[in-house]
């Protein structure tokens, strides 16, 4: 295999892809990185100025992107969210399932017992992560499957692994979201097409905007209790950034990976690989 046949597995020029949840810290670097490789890309996020933001930076640096508004929880809106991306970019081929997230009012603490953890709270998160993948799994799949071609990614995470204190709904939801990845992975693959390809990522600590002032100190920057715990458990001894999911991104997203479907692939600076001792 010659170098230019490697180079060649990171183009993705003629490709339609779409990212939910485009608009946020982590989702909005996949997306830039994806652009860059060549990919025509449609950012939906349920904030429209936010998906705008990423579109504008891309197509400032000579990509291509749309911004999209649409609620992954609202199957109609997806609906139209595909036939304004179809008619702009033609048929979608890559789907990354971005979206997703925890809600305050979802984690125990010392004011807020297990106990009373609100149902509505604990719906809105399993909705958020699961559902939230499902449906544009559906939405944008249901073209993949007539095409007999395409790659669905979703955005797992390392409470599949290890459940964390304090967050069970977020935990559970994100261990939902790992075996539904495999479940669709076998789906496509033997009703449909093995050309279908599904996979998930599973980060480990990234400081995001949901997280920062749990991990940090709002103040100082140092480090909270709950930050030196991870830091202990983790033989990187450091947060990730952004940057450091795109090779595991783009990998799953290449021919590179051509073989590769119902995979779960920490990317967590060795945290599950660490028992404390």
């Amino acid at each position: 295999m010659t170098s230019e046949m490697i180079s060649k597995f990171y183009d993705f020029s003629g490709r339609s892809m779409v990212i939910t949840g485009g608009g946020g810290v982590l989702c909005s670097e996949m997306a830039v990185a994806i652009a860059a490789c060549g990919a025509r890309i449609a950012i939906l996020d349920r904030d429209l100025s936010l998906a705008q933001k990423v579109s504008d930076r891309i197509t400032k640096s000579g990509g291509t992107a749309i911004a999209v508004q649409a609620d992954v929880l609202n199957l109609d809106r997806l609906a139209e969210a595909k036939e304004q991306v179809t008619k702009t970019f033609g048929d979608v081929d890559t789907l990354i399932n971005g979206a997703g997230g925890n809600n305050p009012k979802a984690t125990t603490g010392a004011a807020q017992p297990f106990f009373n953890l609100p149902p509505e709270a604990l719906r809105f998160v399993f909705d958020l992560n699961i559902v939230g993948a499902i449906l544009p799994s559906q939405v944008f799949g249901r073209s993949m499957a007539e095409r007999k071609r395409g790659n669905i990614l979703n955005v797992s995470s390392m409470n599949a692994f290890r459940p964390l204190t304090r967050i069970p709904a977020y935990s559970a939801a994100k261990a939902g979201v790992s075996n539904f990845t495999q479940w669709l992975a076998v789906h496509m693959a033997q009703e449909y097409s093995p050309e279908i390809r599904v996979n998930a990522i599973a980060p480990g600590f990234f400081l995001t905007e949901q997280n920062r002032f749990l991990l940090t100190d709002q103040a100082t920057g140092a480090l909270t209790e709950r930050g030196k715990k991870i830091m202990d458990h983790t033989p990187m001894a450091r947060f990730g950034t952004p940057h450091d999911l795109l090779g595991t991104v783009l990998w799953l997203l290449s021919p590179a990976s051509a073989f590769v479907t119902g995979t779960i692939v920490p990317v967590d600076g060795g945290f599950s690989a660490y028992s404390g001792v």
